[in-house]
């Protein structure tokens, strides 16, 4: 039987007036948002140029950052044993850590951030001794909870919470029977966990670490709260001594904006180092920003309708002959 072969020699790309609409609407709202932020002089540019590389705010950047560097340590560092108790067959470990979990992911981050800063009220002596017993050394608490110590404690200790979940979502993602081969090889525990295991827990790790990374950045701000020089604090400090509250919080949403691009950059790079293998395409910033245009996976449902029709003729993406 002879299979009637469709020409498409005259074929033309079918028309999308509403996505010529959409574009259209898009346009002209995106030129309108220009307009706004050239013509409106209450955007305050000068004032914004003038304070975005100033010695203050650089200088009060740099405590962001740093600020963001040692929590996220502490967080994953706590996160990752927090993470072993969790899966352990101890019941008081693993007990013991889905309390902390609980608490610290069930309470806001500003309300622990207080808490910690008014840790006088409720301990006003630090000691080191036999617990219920004699006392060897003690110091008022509020000489060594500082501001820093409290974001510190309160960032660190409260992002360590979600980076369990995370640590242990992605070590539990992988199989089990993984963890057999590897020791079917000849392998211990610890070289298959590190071999096998968590090459490939990586890839469900390393995406949502870096999403935690730039909601850190964004947390730091809460701790202006307790009077801690970051770089909001900082523009807050500004803008209440000349008003300009409009440029300086500008100034503000440029430097994080900066910050938390620069991290998606570097996001995409380790998400492509850890999912080669997995996927044809690498992620950048680009596609983040504008999307891909989807190829046609061979395991797709058009695909698979073509292949079990047995014929060459192109399908579209609903499985249909065109």
């Amino acid at each position: 039987m002879n299979e009637e072969r469709l020409d498409v020699t005259n074929a033309s790309r079918r028309k999308h007036p509403w996505r010529l609409l959409a574009v259209l609407v898009v346009a002209v709202l995106i030129a309108q948002l220009i307009q706004l932020f050239v013509t409106n002089e209450r955007f305050g540019w000068p004032v914004v140029a003038t304070y975005l590389f100033s010695k203050q705010v650089v200088g009060a950047l740099g405590i962001t950052l740093w600020l963001t560097v040692i929590a996220m340590l502490l967080g994953i560092v706590l996160g990752v044993l927090l993470a072993i108790c969790r899966i352990s067959r101890n019941p008081v470990l693993k007990g013991a850590a889905g309390a902390y979990i609980w608490f610290f992911r069930g309470t806001p981050l500003l309300v622990q951030l207080i808490f910690f800063y008014n840790l006088s009220a409720l301990i006003p002596q630090l000691s080191i001794g036999i617990p219920f017993g004699p006392e060897f050394f003690s110091v008022e608490t509020n000489t060594v909870i500082t501001p820093m110590l409290v974001a510190i404690l309160g960032l660190g200790l409260h992002e360590a919470a979600y980076m369990a979940e995370i640590v242990r979502g992605g070590l539990l993602s992988v199989d089990t029977g993984q963890k057999e081969a590897g020791q079917s090889l000849g392998m211990t525990g610890a070289r298959a966990m590190r071999r096998i295991i968590l090459p490939q827990a990586m890839r469900f790790i390393i995406p949502p670490t870096g999403n935690q990374v730039i909601s850190m950045v964004k947390a730091t701000s809460l701790v202006s709260v307790i009077a801690m020089a970051d770089l909001f604090y900082t523009v807050q400090s500004i803008y209440n001594r000349n008003f300009e509250t409009i440029p300086l919080l500008l100034v503000a949403s440029i430097w994080y904006l900066i910050i938390t691009s620069i991290l998606n950059i570097g996001q995409s790079f380790i998400e492509n180092h850890y999912a080669r293998g997995a996927k044809k395409e690498p992620n950048n910033f680009w596609k983040f920003l504008v999307g891909t245009k989807s190829r046609r996976d061979p395991n797709s449902a058009g695909a698979q309708t073509m292949q079990s029709a047995g014929s060459d003729t192109p399908v579209n993406d609903l499985g249909e002959k065109l």
